[in-house]
Order: structure tokens, then C-alpha cells, then sequence
């Protein structure tokens, strides 16, 4: 089978645990873009902490694309337009603060290049660390968030987090798409808004087909994509239950998993053996 698209998560998968990407998985992606293949980059991150990255492996040069806020960005790297965009209104947002609050839970978003909160905490840094933006506390959450939201995310200990993923995926059934990310982020996005469904989107309008497709993967917000995917890869570092739904497992994101994917199923059709 030859593939003409590599999807990838970033964090945990792509990136090694200091947030760089290796030399192998560089090279990898690399040839594989210099041969024709696609790189597109599919994260949870605001585009905003996506950009060095695609920078980094020249997306612009061949025309790649990235996948932020979960799918609910998707933007041509070379021309800079989005081709999608999905958004909560304002009063959604408001309205899944008042949860977040009833939950005993802080809530952020994202307004410009910043990360809106009423409460700061050990999370929300951890996501100003991620996405290298900066958190502003705010007196009035509703005050400031005037304005469209990608995404809203609950942030919290994972195992109280658990629990209001439970009851909020029920209410909020057919109003919102509801996913962690990460043990600790509980992400909220308009409904059929997920990886997967972006990547359907971008597929049809490239003209490439499903089983054309590799998507790589460790969190449970990479579910959809996986699922979708033609082939799907889980990282070795994934929790069991991803790698169960995945077609093959790759090696840990501190141990080139990716690279060894690529050079898997895509370099060897495209370098002749000797």
C-alpha cells in the first residue's frame, strides 16, 4: 500500500518529553515529504503552539497542513488560509464556566494569543508551558471571553476529572463534543468536531482516501483520527486501550517510534532495498 498522508499528534507522540522533535523523526518526515507524502500535524494545541513546529518541518515548503484545537482549525501552512473552522459563541463558554464552577473544576480559552482563566492552577501552567502562551487571570471570565472560542477546556486532578467527564458527556450529549486530551485537560468543542472528523474533511478535499492514510497516536483525543485513519498507529508509551483499537504499535516517542513507523510502511516502498 502506498500512503500519501501522515497524520500526526504531537505531545507524547511526535515530541519527545522535552517538547523537541529528534533528529530521526525529523529525517523520517522529511524524506517522506521530499517523496511526495503529506504531513499533517493534529493536535489539541492552539495553532499558536503549533507554529514553530510546522515550521521546523518546513510544512509550507510542500503544501502540508495542521489540525489544531482538536481538529477545529485546519490550515494550509503554505498559504496560511483555514479551510475549516468551527467555534463555540460566547455564551457557551460562559455556560460551561458556570459548570466548571458547580464541579469545583477551573475552566480557561483562549482569547488572542492568551489563555483566559478566573483561576490559575498547577494545570493551567502546565498548559501555558505547552503551548508557550501566556495565562491571564481574569476578575470576570464572561467579562472577557466576548468573543468566539474554539475550544473550552476543564482542568483538574485526573481523578476528579474523570468523574465530571462522565456526567458532562451526558448533558452536554448533542450540544457538545466532550474529550481529555491529557489526564488532566477535559476539552470541549462543537459537536462532530473531533481529529477525525477534521481529517475527513481535509482528505475530501485533497482527493486522498481514507485507507491512503496513516494516523499516529497516543491520547484519547487521537481516538477518532485513529479510528478513521487507514492505518492506525499507536505509540508504545500509549495507555492499552489505545493501543487495542490500533492496527500496529510503534516504539515510545523517547525512542524515534514515529521514525520507525515512517520508515515502516512508507520509506521502504519509496528507498530501494539492497
Amino acid at each position: 500500500m502506498k500512503y500519501k498522508m501522515i497524520v500526526l499528534d504531537l505531545d507524547d507522540t511526535l515530541l519527545r518529553d522535552d517538547g523537541t522533535i529528534s533528529a530521526g523523526n525529523k529525517q523520517a518526515l522529511m524524506t517522506a515529504q521530499e517523496a511526495g507524502v503529506k504531513v499533517v500535524l493534529a493536535s489539541g494545541r492552539p495553532t499558536y503552539a503549533m507554529r514553530a513546529l510546522a515550521d521546523e518541518l518546513h510544512l509550507e515548503r510542500y503544501g502540508s497542513y495542521i489540525l489544531s484545537f482538536n481538529g477545529a482549525k485546519i490550515i494550509n501552512w503554505k498559504t496560511q488560509e483555514e479551510s475549516f473552522s468551527s467555534t463555540l459563541k460566547p455564551e457557551m463558554a460562559h455556560a460551561l464556566h458556570g459548570m466548571s464552577l458547580e464541579e469545583g473544576v477551573s475552566a480557561l480559552t483562549y482569547v488572542g494569543d492568551d489563555i483566559i482563566t478566573e483561576a490559575a492552577t498547577e494545570y493551567t501552567h502546565i498548559e501555558s508551558q505547552i503551548t508557550g502562551m501566556k495565562v491571564v487571570e481574569v476578575p470576570s471570565f464572561a467579562e472577557a471571553v466576548q468573543v468566539p472560542v474554539v475550544k473550552v477546556l476543564m482542568v483538574a486532578e485526573p481523578e476528579k476529572l474523570v468523574l465530571v467527564e462522565e456526567k458532562l458527556k451526558a448533558k452536554m450529549a448533542g450540544q457538545l463534543n466532550v474529550m481529555r486530551s491529557k489526564p488532566f485537560f477535559l476539552e470541549f468543542t462543537e459537536d462532530g468536531v473531533n481529529k477525525g472528523t477534521s481529517l475527513n474533511h481535509l482528505i475530501q478535499q485533497l482527493g486522498i482516501e481514507r485507507s491512503e492514510v496513516i494516523a499516529m497516536g497516543d491520547g484519547y483525543n487521537d481516538v477518532a483520527m485513529l479510528e478513521f485513519a487507514g492505518l492506525a498507529v499507536a505509540m508504545g508509551n500509549a495507555p492499552d486501550e489505545i493501543k487495542q483499537i490500533a492496527d500496529y504499535v510503534t516504539d515510545t516517542n523517547m525512542n524515534d517510534g514515529v521514525a520507525k513507523a515512517v520508515e515502516h510502511f512508507v520509506l521502504k516502498d519509496l528507498v530501494p532495498t539492497t
